[in-house]
């Protein structure tokens, strides 16, 4: 039983339960229509018509995924552009600390700290 709760606890989102919500309604729908007291022409008509309608939902749904991702694609271009251009302001500002930093010690005249020095 605790297997049980486990593998439920683990399962996440309930992706798999929409998955087979989906899976039983599309086979409840063909047998519908399968089962449907209509003639041949009939039905083959009416499976061919939900084919295209089924087709045409999923092209939908390509291009609108599609679109997204090319949004995303592009949206992290930018960022890792603007990353780019971060570091590599933040590397020139510390080779001109580093620059300014060791000129400054060199010309300073002074060794050691003045701590202790009366």
């Amino acid at each position: 039983m605790a297997d049980n709760y486990d593998r439920y606890e683990n399962e996440g989102s309930g992706g798999g339960f929409m998955m087979g919500l989906l899976t039983g309604a599309v086979l409840g729908a063909g047998l519908g229509i399968l089962l449907a007291p209509k003639a041949g022409s009939e039905l083959r008509g009416a499976i061919g018509e939900q084919a295209r309608n089924l087709s045409t939902a999923a092209n939908d749904h390509y291009k609108k995924a599609a679109e997204n991702a090319t949004g995303w694609a592009e949206r992290g271009r930018e960022f890792v552009d603007k990353a780019r251009e971060a570091v590599n302001r933040g590397a020139e500002e510390a080779r001109e600390y580093a620059s300014g930093a060791n000129g400054a010690a060199g010309t300073s005249g002074t060794t050691g700290s003045d701590f202790g020095r009366s």
